[in-house]
């Protein structure tokens, strides 16, 4: 099966970097051989480019909810994000209506998109590195998303974690 692990982020804005941190580690474990990576910092279309030829994509990306626990992982499909920075474009095309429009252009989209969303503190402050609320949590923040998405299928424990 073609994986990609798909990190979404801006380096430059603090928390908002925690899913390039996080994807870059997730490849790590895995191996080239089990993933493809890409990081980008995009959306609608550009999306659909980038995610086309691939069977399963694992989109990983900060979140601010604004009572989220630091750290906790919610887990999403392409349908779920109706609106972020990154996911859709000016012209307010969502994750779901891109892939969409992807099938009924001819483009083999793939079958599974999961966005895991990561609680985070600050995506506006510039600064290239994360807050040290998250950053310490980084290592059981990869440790979930590799069992969950690449392991025996068991839900790993991570703070604040939420499915």
């Amino acid at each position: 099966m073609r994986t990609l692990l798909f990190g979404l982020g801006n380096s430059i804005l603090s928390d908002d970097a925690i899913g390039l941190v996080v994807a870059r580690r997730v490849h790590e474990i895995l191996g080239q051989e089990r993933a493809d990576l890409v990081e980008a910092s995009v959306a609608g279309m550009d999306v659909v480019d980038l995610v086309a030829g691939y069977e399963k994509v694992v989109i990983i990306d900060a979140i601010t909810t604004g009572d989220g626990e630091v750290g906790r992982l919610y887990w999403l499909g392409p349908d779920d994000i109706l609106s972020t920075p990154r996911l859709a474009s000016a012209h307010d095309m969502s994750l779901g209506e891109s892939l969409a429009l992807g099938r009924r252009l001819g483009l083999p989209m793939p079958d599974e998109v999961v966005v895991c969303a990561i609680e985070v503190l600050d995506t506006f402050t510039f600064g290239e590195t994360l807050s040290p609320e998250v950053a310490r949590l980084v290592p059981q923040i990869v440790s979930a998303i590799v069992h969950a998405q690449f392991g025996d299928g068991q839900a790993a424990t991570a703070v604040g974690r939420s499915e």
